[in-house]
């Protein structure tokens, strides 16, 4: 597989340069690095004079173009001016800004120091720490801060622009606040402009189909609203993103398609029916439906909801018993289903469960793997797992078998070292590192690992199908042309309007154990 998602990964960036331990900037002492971000380096720090514990974010200017200094420049000030004018428990507050002095360290001399409130760790850092499924420790009291903050800028006419769970600092007192507002910009009557920047993940529909002016992007409240609805899903499922795909790039692809009524918006189906409606609303699929859920409104509904005890989730059911209570925005559909997995019988989708045959014995539902096949039993888990980790009906664990069929024979060890190509997937080594989903739960990646392989083969096939679909492809031929993009890329599929004729041996291949392998 050397194609294809090769060309969607980042290049690794070197090493940043950082401060050494006990460094003084103007009257802060630097201790440890918290984290880093696209534009710098975050430490944590103290005051010379009394201890007041404070946090350093340092942003390196040497090596940039004039034009991005300005910009940087931009975000300070916008960031500094924001913090001045809206002072809230919930929001991070930026007590000075300073200028680095060391000319010892060329890369980091004349860099911008912002110090700002201290927090014990980030939303995001808690959810790496939790199981996938499970929610967030202090979910509710974690959404009512971030939603009480937002409300609090929304009154005071501005938009934040880059909420996420990086953005949200957690306190040892329990303190939810609201960070990094390079990105915060102030409301001229219903938007804004802001830089052409964001995060994938959390960015709404709209976003993509807008014009860059010279004033920069437009931006309105809603897009925070749409940003709180993914936050909310990740808070409550263990780090879940509500629209599948291995990649953040795949997932606000999934986003598009959802929000052009494509497919329907699938939430996880262990929300409760008010935490789903409340995600549901936030997630309408443009500006306009989602115009009357404003922050206050959804910071009353957060609040009632904490009421009782923090939100809870329902008991994990079938996706197919969940379907009736799914609610739906304008331009979803009837159906549920679970995304990125959970508990191992609760991946269904909502397909058929078996029925009996005439002779008595047990019919394989649509797309699930038939009894007799010679699919290895010990891969039989991994591939139902992997599988079931997409919601596009196209991709099920019949075809994943087929494509890991016809790519290896099943061979965990196989290799063509003449195109760089490894285990039972057939990854090179570069591609899958863009891709790499953990199978196994141990916390690696290995390509060579069948669970790993395996389910990163489905995130990529998955997007894929999203990706074809989007297209206009037909669907009736999906699965071959998944077969096809998996050998070749997106790209060319899309570009012959179906399967390339050098991989069409291959495709009949897949084709055939998939009909071998599914009722």
């Amino acid at each position: 597989m050397t194609s294809g998602p090769g060309a969607e990964h980042e290049q690794l960036e070197a090493p940043r340069p950082r401060l050494p331990v006990g460094f003084r900037i103007e009257g802060w002492e630097v201790g440890a690095v918290i984290g880093s971000g696209g534009w710098g380096t975050v430490y944590e720090a103290r005051a010379v004079a009394d201890d007041t514990p404070a946090a350093v974010k340092v942003l390196p200017t040497g090596s940039m173009g004039p034009g991005q200094r300005t910009a940087l420049g931009e975000l300070v000030a916008r960031e500094v001016r924001f913090s001045a004018e809206a002072d809230h428990p919930h929001l991070v507050r930026t007590h000075a800004v300073c200028t680095v002095d060391a000319p010892r360290l060329p890369d980091l001399d004349g860099a911008i120091a912002l110090v700002m409130d201290r927090a014990e760790t980030s939303l995001k850092d808690a959810l790496d720490a939790t199981g996938t499924g499970v929610p967030v420790d202090g979910a509710g009291r974690i959404l009512r801060g971030v939603a009480a903050g937002l409300a609090h800028m929304h009154a005071r006419g501005w938009v934040h622009g880059d909420l996420k769970p990086a953005n949200v600092l957690l306190g040892p007192d329990g303190r939810v606040r609201l960070a990094d507002f390079g990105l915060a910009t102030e409301l001229d009557g219903t938007h804004a402009h802001m830089p052409p920047l964001g995060t994938l993940d959390h960015l709404p529909p709209e976003w993509w189909s807008q014009r860059t002016g010279t004033q920069g992007a437009v931006v309105r409240a809603t897009a925070d609203i749409w940003a709180f609805g993914v936050l909310a899903h990740q808070v409550l499922t263990g780090g879940l993103h509500p629209f599948p795909g291995a990649t953040a790039r795949a997932r606000s692809l999934a986003a598009q398609t959802y929000a052009r009524g494509t497919v329907p918006l699938r939430l996880d189906a262990g929300l409760g029916d008010d935490l789903r409606r409340l995600i549901a609303d936030c997630l309408a699929p443009d500006h306009a439906a989602r115009l009357p859920h404003t922050a206050d409104a959804v910071a009353a509904r957060v609040e009632d909801l904490n009421r009782d005890p923090a939100p809870r989730r329902r008991r994990r059911v079938p996706a197919v018993a969940a379907a009736g209570l799914v609610v739906l925005t304008a331009a979803a559909v009837a159906g549920v289903a679970l995304l990125g997995g959970g508990d191992s019988q609760a991946g269904d989708r909502g397909r058929a469960t078996p029925a009996s045959r005439g002779d008595g014995t047990r019919r394989t539902a649509p797309g699930e793997l038939r009894a007799d096949s010679d699919v290895p039993r010990s891969l039989r888990p991994v591939i139902t797992r992997a599988a079931h980790r997409c919601t596009d009906e196209e991709i099920t664990p019949a075809l994943l078998a087929a494509l890991v069929k016809a790519e290896s024979g099943f061979d965990a060890k196989a290799a063509r070292p003449q195109s760089d190509e490894y285990g039972i997937a057939m990854w090179t080594p570069s591609v899958f590192r863009a891709w790499a989903v953990d199978g196994d739960g141990d916390g690696d990646k290995d390509h060579m690992s069948p669970p790993d392989a395996i389910a990163t083969m489905s995130g990529y096939v998955c997007w894929l199908d999203q990706r074809f679909k989007e297209a206009g492809l037909p669907k009736e031929d999906l699965p071959a042309l998944v077969a096809a993009g998996y050998r070749t890329s997106d790209r060319t599929v899309i570009e012959e309007r179906g399967v390339p004729e050098r991989v069409r041996p291959h495709v009949d291949r897949v084709l055939r154990y998939l009909a071998e392998y599914q009722d």
